[in-house]
């Protein structure tokens, strides 16, 4: 049977306890044999002011990810992809014998009509929402969720093992953790300089992650 990978992606600016409380209950819920975290280079629809380097959030999301079924990646740089719907056709291409899901906080179903050819992401592979509080009702009320709704399956269709077909949503629903790379940042505004140091290694490609200027779009 082919491994079963969530894919969970973001800036990671930096990664903390919510993004691997989060995975790990996916991991559980879904009945996935792991988690790979997409750490972006860059995204249009966050603000660059107070983004740290991506060798800097790597090894922030590293450091999160110990001992846990999580694999950090910056692998976006390698495939040479702009925008998230190409990303994840590049990876089933390159991985044909893994079958993904994509994760998503319920907060960016709110603004996933924003993302390029968001209904192509949605064909590519299922969708698995995980609420976050405040988000709940935007995200009930947003367009995307409007099409989506009618692809809404119940979570026993995903942990059963069976065969996984897109488009499908299903929602995941777990205690709520407000926990939020915003609240640490602005808590600790210097939080990059605890991870600075020789480029980390990435865990899925093996290469070693410099920080530059590309940015990936959703």
């Amino acid at each position: 049977m082919n491994r079963r990978i969530g894919l969970l992606g973001g800036s990671f600016n930096p990664a903390h306890g919510g993004h691997r409380s989060i995975s790990l209950f996916a991991s559980r819920a879904l009945k996935l044999d792991e988690v790979w975290w997409l750490v972006s280079p860059g995204n249009p629809l966050k603000p660059e002011a107070g983004m740290a380097p991506l060798a800097a959030r790597v090894r922030s999301a590293i450091e999160q990810a110990k001992r846990a079924p999580i694999r950090v990646t910056a692998i976006e740089r390698n495939l040479g992809t702009r925008y998230t719907v190409d990303t994840l056709g590049a990876l089933m291409r390159r991985f044909p014998k893994r079958e993904f899901v994509w994760l998503m906080g319920s907060d960016n179903l709110a603004q996933f009509h924003r993302w390029r050819a968001w209904r192509g992401i949605a064909r590519r592979m299922p969708i698995a929402v995980i609420a976050r509080p405040g988000y709940d009702a935007d995200a009930v009320a947003s367009p995307a969720m409007a099409w989506l709704r009618c692809f809404s399956v119940p979570l026993s269709s995903f942990a059963n093992r069976g065969e996984w077909s897109a488009p499908a949503l299903v929602t995941l629903r777990f205690d709520p953790d407000d926990r939020s790379a915003t609240a640490i940042r602005r808590a600790d505004p210097d939080w990059a300089l605890r991870y600075a140091g020789p480029p980390p290694r990435d865990q899925l490609t093996h290469r070693l992650i410099s920080s530059g200027e590309e940015t990936t779009a959703p």
